[in-house]
């Protein structure tokens, strides 16, 4: 089956645009683009050309399609058209404004200032980019051309329960939404077999139906435009087994340029997640080093060793606190998790009790082996598959990974030691090397893969709508009735 795509609409306007033309205003129209790697930009679409106007707010709105794993880089260009030819290059160019399409889906609404280059700006020229999820055809390409207009009336089935599922049908009867909210209603149960062979065949039975609610299915660009924030925090492997951080084959050696898987894989998780927290301030602590005064081992530090206040400016801030504290650390052990995994419980607990689907909380653990303290984990998993939180581990380096692979749960429920199931999968587990040949986009595209389900699954659970409902989409919200 193919993936439903989800797709935002666009409305652009603009403000205080500069002047071209001599004796009249200019003659606007914006063009999209995304970067689509090496340098190089695709056109998605333009607007109409709004005739003598500093100020315009164009009417044709333009769509993109939108996936929370990727950094979807975006340029809007102003350009004052003064000819009926399609390409740009002899229009005047007013300006430009790059961002991501994570930045315009979490923010309310996203104004930046228009750039003739970098670092000098387009006067007081200003770009407004408002948001509107709409609805793909539902994987239209699995559907004929005639899906929407000889569509039939759903069927309902009811059969005879068999525990090795050779169920034995009991009759069908076709409806509608009208016919089932207009409640109470029955229908006949028809087996088609029995009433071709029995002429005083009337019916297998009669289904009524008491209640019938329409039920909307938010989705999570819904919740994301409805204000939901994406608190993000960074756990990091600061163990003995990763190696003499001095040595070229530590894990933690920095390169000439400054890097090494630890700070890859954390690029790539970051840029993605940081668009949707709005003040870019991310906790990041280390575990199983011995750290200074004491040479105690702590297993969750914070990066800044500032225990009061461990966030960070940015990924960035992540990146420079991380150099800073390696060389004044003593790489120790053991490999623990449930610490840091319950410090950010605490965290989602508290925003729980405001019964809103105001914050959810993604944990990124960089680690080089095996978690040492499994049941301590475990629980604290499963505590967690009961709060709006998530947990993401990479690991880093070539070690036997297959302890990490049980917590991920794919193949059933993660279980404590006494036998507590887990509320919902929340864990996603990916060997870093397993990337290390493919682009940063593809580490990224799997690590965060599940985080929007796990996120719409534990509010949806919860009952909790978006903070603000977003408008209905073009062709209205996707909608499930529930007899």
């Amino acid at each position: 089956m193919a993936h439903c795509v989800t797709l935002v609409q666009l409305s652009i306007s603009c403000d205080h645009l500069i002047d071209k033309d001599i004796g009249s205003k200019s003659d606007p129209l914006c063009v999209l683009l995304q970067d689509v790697g090496g340098s190089s930009w695709a056109e998605l679409g333009r607007t109409e050309r709004v005739r003598n106007c500093s100020n315009p707010e164009f009417s044709k709105t333009l769509q993109i399609e939108y996936h929370f794993e990727t950094v979807q880089k975006l340029r809007f260009g102003i350009y004052d058209i003064d000819n009926k030819t399609p390409g740009l290059g002899d229009d005047d160019f007013l300006g430009a404004a790059e961002c991501s399409l994570g930045q315009i889906v979490s923010s309310r609404v996203l104004t930046l200032p228009l750039m003739l280059k970098p670092g000098k700006p387009a006067g007081r020229g200003t770009i407004t980019v408002r948001k509107r999820p709409m609805l793909a055809p539902p994987c239209a390409s699995d559907l004929p051309p005639s899906y929407m207009t000889d569509t039939p009336a759903p069927q309902v089935r009811c059969s005879d329960y068999d525990s090795d599922g050779s169920h034995d049908l009991i009759g069908t009867f076709h409806t509608s939404l009208a016919q089932l909210q207009a409640v109470p209603a029955e229908f006949e149960c028809i087996h088609p077999e029995k009433q071709q062979k029995k002429k005083s065949y009337k019916n297998s039975g009669t289904i009524c139906v008491k209640t019938c609610q329409v039920e909307t299915e938010y989705s999570f660009l819904d919740y994301v435009m409805g204000g939901c924030q994406i608190n993000f925090t960074v756990g990091m492997d600061f163990t003995g087994s990763n190696g003499d951080p001095s040595s070229p084959d530590s894990l933690h050696y920095l390169s000439p340029t400054g890097v090494n898987e630890y700070l890859t894989a954390l690029w790539c998780v970051g840029s993605v997640i940081q668009d949707y927290d709005s003040d870019k301030l991310f906790p990041a602590f280390g575990f199983g080093a011995q750290v200074p005064p004491d040479w105690q081992v702590s297993h969750e530090f914070a990066l800044n060793f500032n225990p009061s206040n461990p966030h960070c400016a940015g990924i960035q801030g992540i990146v420079d606190a991380y150099r800073q504290a390696l060389p004044q650390v003593r790489l120790y052990g053991p490999t623990n998790f449930a610490p840091i995994i319950n410090h950010v419980a605490r965290f989602a607990a508290q925003a729980a009790h405001q019964r809103t689907a105001s914050q959810y909380f993604v944990l990124l653990l960089l680690t080089d082996g095996a978690v040492t303290d499994v049941e301590a984990t475990r629980e604290a998993v499963v505590r967690a598959s009961k709060l709006p939180m998530s947990v993401i581990i990479v690991g880093v380096g070539g070690a036997d990974f297959q302890a990490m692979e049980q917590l991920d749960a794919d193949g059933g429920p993660l279980r404590t030691q006494l036998g507590e199931a887990a509320a919902r999968d929340i864990v996603q587990f990916v060997p870093f090397r397993r990337f290390q040949n493919a682009t940063r986009e593809a580490l990224a595209q799997t690590v965060l893969a599940e985080v929007p389900t796990q996120l719409v699954s534990y509010f949806k659970a919860q009952g909790w709508a978006p903070l603000k409902v977003p408008p209905a989409p073009a062709k209205g919200p996707a909608q499930t009735p529930q007899v």
